[in-house]
């Protein structure tokens, strides 16, 4: 399920805090508040404001419920200390400040323990329970809910019980398999936030509900419960959830218009608030569907605008893994396999198992150990009028429908079991074709060598060629070139000057290191070592301007400027390897590689310049002509030699 915010348990609880407040306008609390004598009353007061601005300005709600802590912890008001930490705790919750959020809870926490105030350890038991289910911390959330449900009942606490009972059927609705469960504890809890007329309660248990029914594709009952819940939380932080919700019950039935009109109306709402959780799921939830309609280009554009509000929530694990989906998704769709790998990439490494054998078994541990404490409290209380023979017999049935309960469970879990190992064999398949893909997209990155070095290790060792040639291309006055030409036609032209480039070096087999603007580098004798290298990277660079030199003729006979091209070539000793975490790339350094960017800086257009080192290894194979000496740092003069042609 998607519902990872226990909206009303905060909100609904604070209304513990003295009752006089509750519905007094923030203007009139203000008043009561400069007329008030005694220091219980203020407190009450600045945390009555604090609740005002909760959906207001969070800066102003932290700002009044500090000063209620100041106040109580100096005039050693310990009950309402307590809660004016868990104030503080849900402005940080609300804000995504999880660890503030969890220590001001636990503050509170030991106080109300301390006052042996078992309804305020009810009370922050869920909540805590709440800010764990959110970090998608099930088996945590489940426990401490549990600890509520059950001080709860001890003291016939409605409201203890009801918010308990709804968040343990929050939790249960994660797991396809204990839906139902979670509609039995939905059930068990909307008849008592509905007597108590309670709108938060209400709006979140049916939104909750709603959710379950559109898993199972039922959109009908779903925008029912959906509607309840948007009528319940009218004036609500938390509508911008159930506009969502009814949004994707409109992308379900293919209405895509009305779909978006009810994702942006929630995204609106949430960027008013500054809810990044809300933010995030609106704009996640716009990528859907506009993927869903084919409209690839926005999807994409939603699917990053919404990574990049969920990067800034910790542990936004649920939605952040959805975001990448459907970025590997899209660009796997348009063909763009390299961003689709590297989304692909980031979505395994923050998948949860949805199915983890572990966290199941736990939970129906937790569970089971409640029941068993719940039973053996009643049976307690039955021996106090009860003969010892009916209590026997109740005990001996008990363990008969344990029994029972036991075998249907190992049937069910049976059932599961190879329900999951079918679809981990169509899991494999689609993988399989994934793999494919991966493999073609890393051998256009790496030269092959280096890319079974780095699959079989993990990583790929730099190495040290005593003797490699390097070539730079750049086209002369490209920033004047470019002032007159469209974004479009700037990456086309470079584009085919590029593409050809590979042509050429692959067809002598060069490799290529990487283009830079306007500047292309490749390099010989790397990874593999041969001897041949400089010849073939001189004859590359000859053909490099042959095929300037006829689009130039092409473009002058069209009317258009022309593209000159210097190329820059060196030879000696340099270090080759891969860098980077993310993104691979391999790479040269050295003096060598300098060298050969001074060669082509230094160069004319539609000449060939090469330094002596390389000039000595060629010479009896091309005519060159001798141009004089530049100075190169850390190493002298070096002497340059244009390339005339090849000797007869």
């Amino acid at each position: 399920m998607n519902k990872r915010n226990l909206f009303f348990c905060f909100l609904l609880l604070f209304l513990s805090i003295q009752s006089h407040a509750q519905e007094t306008p923030i203007d009139s609390i203000k008043k009561e508040l400069t007329e008030a004598k005694d220091d219980s009353s203020k407190v009450s007061l600045l945390l009555a404001l604090s609740k005002e601005f909760f959906s207001i300005s969070p800066e102003e709600a932290l700002n009044y419920a500090t000063q209620a802590k100041e106040l109580a912890m100096k005039e050693k008001l310990y009950k309402q200390l307590a809660y004016a930490y868990k104030t503080i705790g849900i402005v940080k919750y609300n804000q995504a400040n999880y660890v503030e959020s969890l220590d001001n809870y636990d503050k509170a926490l030991a106080i109300f323990d301390s006052l042996g105030d078992r309804q305020g350890i009810a009370n922050i038991l869920t909540i805590e329970g709440s800010v764990y289910f959110n970090q998608a911390d099930d088996e945590k959330a489940l426990e401490l809910n549990l600890k509520s449900l059950s001080v709860a009942e001890q003291i016939n606490d409605t409201l203890r019980i009801l918010t308990a009972l709804s968040n343990i059927g929050a939790v249960y609705s994660n797991k396809p398999s204990t839906l139902n469960k979670a509609v039995d504890y939905y059930l068990r809890a909307l008849p008592m936030s509905e007597s108590l007329k309670n709108k938060e309660a209400i709006g979140t248990i049916t939104v909750n509900l709603g959710e379950i029914y559109l898993s199972k594709g039922d959109a009908d009952s779903a925008l029912i419960y959906f509607q309840k819940s948007l009528e319940a939380y009218q004036g609500s932080e938390n509508i911008p959830y159930t506009l969502n919700d009814i949004g994707k019950v409109y992308q379900l039935r293919k209405d895509y218009q009305t779909a978006i009109k009810y994702h942006q109306q929630a995204f609106d709402i949430s960027q008013k608030l500054n809810a990044k959780v809300d933010m995030g799921q609106s704009l996640l939830n716009l990528g859907d569907t506009y993927m869903s309609q084919g409209n690839t280009s926005e999807a994409i554009d939603y699917y990053k605008r919404s990574e990049v509000i969920l990067k800034e929530i910790s542990n936004a694990n649920y939605d952040l893994e959805k975001a990448y989906k459907g970025l590997a998704y899209a660009y796997s769709s348009i063909d763009d396999f390299r961003n689709a790998f590297r989304y692909e990439t980031l979505f395994t490494g923050v998948k949860d198992s949805l199915y983890n054998l572990g966290i199941s078994k736990k939970i129906q541990s937790l569970q089971l150990n409640f029941d068993i404490q719940k039973k053996q409290s009643q049976i307690d209380l039955l021996k106090k009028d009860q003969v010892l023979q009916d209590l026997e017999l109740k005990k001996q049935t008990l363990m008969k429908n344990a029994l029972m309960i036991g075998l249907g469970l190992l049937s069910l879990i049976a059932v599961i079991l190879y329900r999951n190992y079918r679809n981990k064999i169509k899991t494999n398949k689609i993988l399989d074709s994934r793999n494919a893909q991966i493999q073609h997209l890393l051998l256009n990155i790496l030269p092959e060598e280096v890319a079974q070095e780095l699959q079989t290790n993990g990583n790929a060792t730099p190495r040290f060629y005593e003797k490699a040639s390097v070539l730079f291309t750049d086209f002369k006055g490209f920033t004047k070139l470019a002032e007159n030409l469209s974004p479009w036609e700037i990456v086309s032209e470079l584009n085919d000057y590029f593409m050809a480039f590979d042509d050429i070096i692959e067809k002598h087999g060069l490799e290529k290191i990487k283009t830079i603007g306007d500047s292309y580098m490749c390099a010989g004798g790397i990874p593999t070592e041969n001897e041949s290298h400089p010849i073939s990277i001189v004859k590359a660079g000859l053909e490099m301007q042959e095929f300037i030199t006829g689009r130039n003729n092409e473009r002058d006979i069209a009317g258009r400027p022309k593209w000159d091209i210097r190329i820059g070539i060196n030879t000696g000793p340099l270090v080759a390897g891969v860098v980077g975490k993310k993104k691979y790339a391999y790479d040269i350094w050295g003096s060598t590689v300098n060298v050969a960017s001074r060669m082509e800086s230094n160069g004319e257009p539609g000449r060939v310049n090469i330094s002596s080192a390389t000039y000595e290894l060629i010479k009896d194979k091309y005519q060159c002509t001798h141009r004089g000496k530049i100075f190169a740092k850390n190493i002298g003069e070096i002497d340059m030699y244009f390339v005339d042609g090849a000797l007869n």
